[in-house]
């Protein structure tokens, strides 16, 4: 079955960090809610959230040697702030899904096809 990543877009300026308590629990119980039926629909194969892309580092090539630096690849007001690893059916399964993302954690989501795997989910 194809697999597609479920790509969150966030801003470091969403409202994350002025959300009241009830907010936040009312936030992870709908996203609870989603997993559960992922995983009930066996779509669900794993999902991370991300730190903020202070925190990130960018290791490259430059002149024959590897260099480090800090930040993210490309400066921008939005960045990668989490992803699900999904089966779907076909697109439009993975479209189903990101609807239900969107409407739960409140952020624009991209929808990736993998091009190939080089792991067997579970295995």
């Amino acid at each position: 079955m194809p697999h597609y990543m479920l790509a969150a877009r966030t801003r470091a300026d969403d409202g994350r960090a002025a959300m009241t308590d009830e907010e936040t629990r009312t936030s992870w119980q709908r996203i609870s809610v989603l997993e559960g039926e992922m995983k009930s629909a066996g779509a669900w194969v794993f999902s991370a959230r991300l730190h903020d892309p202070d925190t990130a580092t960018v290791v490259r090539m430059s002149n024959g040697e590897v260099v480090t630096t800090d930040g993210p690849f490309t400066e921008s007001k939005d960045h990668l702030g989490g992803f699900y690893i999904i089966e779907a059916g076909d697109l439009d399964g993975a479209l189903d899904w990101a609807a239900k993302v969107t409407e739960a954690v409140g952020h624009p989501i991209e929808v990736w096809p993998f091009a190939g795997i080089a792991w067997e989910p579970g295995g």
